[in-house]
């Protein structure tokens, strides 16, 4: 039996998560298509069971240009994939797992109210929201870098991505993950 991989190119073998946080959250099942058809979306975390990939394409469809139109996002993504692959020559779900890792913050605010007084409170960040948050900002950064330019988005994504894979401040998703928690850290 031959080894199934996402878009007849990439493997899943050998992606490692360094984050035991996110362990549970990032979904390395093997996919030949990012595609489940919303199977998970009446089980409570269900989302945490669907490819990562998929998530990711489920972000760019964001209401807007491209909202709702899941071929059209799968396309932006495998011509990333492509781009990060030539760039980096490493595997890009590996490239993905770590902008992942890198861009997903910790900690967070919240309001919180006592008799019409508003505080602005610290908060830890559950897993799963790290990795809702992550995978926003990287697809809002890359919407930003393509948004008047020449490059396309694809382009954008993939270098978005390598940045964040890099740990770069020159990345929208570092960027906003270390403002959130600076902003965090004074509010404690």
């Amino acid at each position: 039996m031959t080894e199934i991989k996402l878009f007849g190119k990439w493997s899943f073998e050998g992606i490692k998560v360094r984050d035991p946080g996110l362990k549970d959250y990032i979904c390395l099942k093997p996919v030949f298509i990012p595609h489940s058809g919303g199977r998970h979306e009446h089980k409570r975390f269900g989302k945490s069971e669907i490819s990562i990939v998929e998530r990711l394409v489920n972000q760019l469809m964001r209401p807007g240009r491209s909202g709702g139109k899941k071929a059209k996002a799968i396309n932006i993504v495998k011509q990333a994939f492509e781009i990060i692959h030539l760039r980096t020559g490493e595997n890009p779900i590996q490239v993905l797992v770590r902008a992942i890792e890198n861009s997903a913050p910790c900690e967070d605010l919240t309001r919180i109210a006592y008799g019409g007084i508003v505080y602005r409170v610290a908060v830890d960040v559950s897993p799963q929201r790290r990795v809702d948050l992550a995978l926003r900002y990287l697809t809002e950064g890359a919407r930003l870098r393509a948004f008047r330019s020449p490059k396309s988005i694809s382009e954008a994504l993939a270098e978005e991505l390598i940045l964040a894979a890099q740990d770069s401040n020159e990345s929208y998703a570092i960027r906003k993950r270390a403002e959130l928690e600076r902003i965090a850290l004074s509010c404690r």
